[in-house]
């Protein structure tokens, strides 16, 4: 059985959990497709968003958590797009 690994010095999503600590879950529908993809991203990446989303499966639906540096971005990014901010680490 062949295991993965990671490179050295790349980011891991336990990082991005520690080091952008706000979370903000999207449904897949507000993510797909490209313009949609296009649009939260930019926005996203105006504001401190990790480089790195990470997946959340809840009630047999795929969401997407976007990982922000501060309150006040996460914040944005949720009212921006109708997310939910998540109390806790999405996993």
């Amino acid at each position: 059985m062949q295991t993965l690994t990671r490179r050295k010095g790349e980011l891991t999503m336990k990082q991005v959990r520690r080091d952008w600590p706000h979370h903000v879950m999207l449904s897949e529908d507000k993510v797909r497709g490209v313009e949609n993809h296009t649009t939260v991203h930019k926005f996203a990446n105006a504001l401190s968003v990790a480089p790195l989303q990470d997946h959340i499966w809840r009630n047999d639906r795929l969401y997407f958590a976007f990982c922000f540096k501060t309150a006040e971005d996460a914040q944005t990014f949720a009212e921006r797009f109708g997310g939910e901010m998540l109390a806790h680490k999405p996993r």
